[in-house]
């Protein structure tokens, strides 16, 4: 006979076992991307489908509602093969940090679904034990069912109703009301009302008003808090895209060390696929950059050494070392998030109007709730029906649509610009915006970029090769045209001792001559402009052209069809002024004038009556762009003239301006059209409750309603083309 039996592994096998396991799981990594190219089903497939076929590739996920991916690899698996992959399927991607993505799970939001959820679940169970009170119960019954959802009510009113007790308070404890103090006030009383026919074997008590109540105040609550946050979310993008660790030149030697540890001036290592950490000068001879999540351009784009990189811009070539020009909260990266993050806390006149009026409106309301219970005890002598009249008028004159009729609009209309490349810098300039009925454009570097003429130059190759060495050391929009035309053509000649003279030129050696480009006076010509210097010899006068920026034309003709005449204000010659007008249909020109002249014309223009937009990017239209009724500025625009900018145009192409004109005009008309719903509705549900025809719980759906109807209306902002 045999003994059957089972062998158990020892501890040490399991401990064994779970470690290895442990140590696979870590070996796989969780990447995530952003794919903006992702529109249905069929993308969802063909992404998942496509990826799960790549050695090393576990599984990959599509969230269409966010556009993002989550890609399960093995540690060999990096971001470049993954985004290259993508690119052969027809798919951008941009990697996201996993730890501004862990930020990013706002517990605030998260906290108020919590609330929300309880509250539904308790008033739920509470209506099904007022359903048998309805339905006939009563004596110790209805007693019991009453007691039961008290104990269930009472507890997760105070737990959900949090965010309207604890506002209300603040507001009371600094001798003001806001409009939590009425909601707050209309819960504790429909509770305590509740309490009290509880206690007296009464035959209704309202716990399921007060849940109900508390419910879908909530999703109000909840509802404003995501539209709120709109615009936050492109900030929160930015901020995925930061890198976190970098390697560092040390004594000859990589070196990995934390983002926030760098300093200006240190050798920063790029690898392929991967993200620039701080903005800095490209000191590798060349590079192949993309600079999408800035200009929103998602071609290849090819620098050279001395090239300004920015924070975020991903490499495509080879890797590379650059010299770290700004770190921390001055890089590019950081500074576009903060600009977004001021507009979204940003209060353009019409939210301080709505909010002006709630002031006033939450202690009418205390009065008329007053006047209502005073009136209808006079009128019954029954406290519980006055009472129960005071608190439906409390609840349905909650002043909560008023609240959300200006940021629900805002926060839609900043988004939806900021994902066609308009960086809205203040919210005020929506309400502005849509106002103008005038355009000035400057001509240099806004309608036109510089470029260079090779063929009429004159110069020999070796020439051409010493100005390309040089211009490629300075950020002058004459060097940046020399670098764009001859960059692709030639290699630059070996310099020596470059250095750049600020408000001059830049110079250097070649071989043993002293190589100049620069302005005429300081080369000691006799003309005027930019030339070059070769040794001893006389300077060449370097010939530049200019051709109309991307999107310049359209951008002009439809603001002249939509009825807002365009001006071109310029310190350029008038020959160049209009040769640039006739190619754009402009009639009104005024050139060769200067910064103070620039602003005197804008005064002229407003003193006759005209909102004037204004759209510049150089030091001499910054005085200009910071009195024009509206301004904008391309991000290639000096800084000054960017900050003085209410929009930045992140774009290189300038079509994107009569869709901004657009959108700001629907977004003041839907805000006056969520103020009147928002007037409507009181005027209809006032009446209404005065005259004891709405409980409790019928004014919280009618408050709840009238909320999300203009958070819909608000919306539609996002469908301006």
């Amino acid at each position: 006979m045999s003994t059957a039996f089972s062998a158990s592994p020892c501890p040490g096998c399991i401990s064994a076992t779970l470690a290895s396991e442990e140590v696979a799981r870590k070996l796989r990594a969780n990447l995530r991307f952003s794919v903006p190219g992702v529109h249905c089903a069929a993308c969802i497939a063909k992404i998942e489908q496509g990826l799960r076929t790549v050695p090393g590739i576990r599984d990959a996920r599509v969230n269409l509602s966010l556009k993002r991916l989550s890609v399960e690899a093995d540690d060999g698996v990096g971001e470049a093969q993954i985004k290259e992959h993508l690119a052969g399927l027809g798919f951008e991607a941009n990697p996201l940090d996993q730890e501004a993505l862990g930020a990013e799970a706002d517990p605030a939001g998260r906290a108020l679904l919590l609330r929300l959820a309880v509250a539904g679940f308790a008033m739920m169970n509470v209506m099904l034990l007022s359903v048998a009170v309805w339905s006939g119960a009563a004596d110790a019954t209805r007693d019991l069912f009453h007691l039961i959802s008290a104990t269930i009510a009472v507890p997760v009113v105070a737990f959900s109703g949090q965010p309207f007790f604890k506002s209300a308070w603040s507001a009371l404890r600094h001798r003001r009301l806001n409009m939590d103090v009425p909601i707050s006030l209309a819960i504790v009383l429909a509770v305590g009302m509740s309490i009290f026919e509880a206690r007296q074997s009464g035959a209704h008590a309202y716990f399921d008003a007060a849940l109900s109540l508390t419910f879908f105040l909530l999703i109000g609550k909840f509802l404003e808090h995501k539209t709120r946050g709109a615009a936050r979310s492109a900030a929160r993008e930015l901020s995925a895209l930061e890198v976190h660790r970098a390697s560092v030149m040390v004594n000859g030697q990589a070196e990995s060390r934390a983002v926030a540890d760098l300093a200006v001036g240190d050798h920063v290592l790029v690898a392929s696929g991967m993200r620039v950490p701080v903005d800095g000068d490209l000191l590798s001879p060349t590079a192949q950059m993309d600079r999408s999540f800035l200009t929103g351009e998602s071609e290849e784009v090819e620098v050279r050494a001395g090239a300004a990189l920015q924070a975020g811009v991903v490499n495509l070539g080879a890797p590379l070392t650059l010299r770290a020009t700004a770190v921390g909260e001055d890089t590019t990266l950081r500074r576009v998030a903060a600009m977004v993050e001021l507009a979204e806390s940003g209060r353009n006149s019409y939210t301080s109007l709505a909010a002006r009026a709630a002031q006033i409106y939450a202690p009418a309301v205390h009065l008329l709730a007053l006047l209502a219970f005073l009136g209808w005890l006079a009128a019954s002598h029954d406290v519980r029906l006055a009472l129960n009249i005071a608190v439906a008028v409390l609840i349905i004159t909650c002043p909560c649509a008023l609240g959300l009729a200006v940021p629900a609009v805002s926060t839609g209309a900043i988004g939806r610009l900021f994902s066609k490349g308009l960086l809205v810098r203040h919210a005020t300039a929506l309400e502005r915006l849509a106002e103008v009925d005038l355009a000035v454009f400057d001509k240099t570097g806004t309608l036109t970029r510089p470029g260079f003429d090779v063929a009429g130059s004159g110069l020999s190759a070796v020439e051409q090769a010493i100005l390309l060495g040089l211009a490629q050391a300075s950020d002058h929009p004459v060097s940046k045209a020399i670098t764009e035309t001859l960059g692709p053509q030639m290699k630059p000649a070996p310099l020596t001792g470059i250095e750049e003279i600020k408000g001059a030129g830049v110079q250097g050696y070649f071989g043993r001559d002293r190589v100049q480009l620069g302005r005429a006076d300081w080369l000691g010509a006799d003309f005027t402009g930019t030339g070059l210097r070769i040794g001893d010899t006389e300077a060449r006068k370097i010939e530049t052209t200019e051709t109309l920026r991307e999107g310049a034309r359209s951008a002009v003709s439809a603001l002249q069809n939509a009825g807002v005449p365009v001006h071109i204000l310029t310190g350029d010659r008038r020959e160049a002024a209009v040769d640039i007008a006739r190619q754009l249909g402009v009639l009104d020109i005024q050139a060769g004038v200067r910064a103070e002249e620039k602003l005197e014309r804008l005064k002229g223009l407003e003193d006759r009556g005209y909102k004037v937009l204004m759209v510049g990017d150089g030091l001499n239209d910054t005085a200009a762009l910071a009195s024009a009724h509206a301004s904008m500025a391309p991000s290639s625009a000096l800084d000054a003239s960017r900050n003085a900018a209410d929009i930045v145009i992140l774009r290189q192409d300038l079509a994107n301006i009569p869709l901004a004109l657009a959108v700001a005009g629907s977004s003041v008309k839907l805000s006056r059209q969520n103020f009147a719903i928002a007037a409507g509705y009181n005027l209809i549900a006032i009446p209404i409750a005065l005259a004891g025809l709405a409980t409790p719980l019928l004014a919280a759906l009618a408050m709840s309603a009238s909320s999300l109807t203009v958070l819909a209306n608000a919306m539609r902002v996002r469908l301006v083309k």
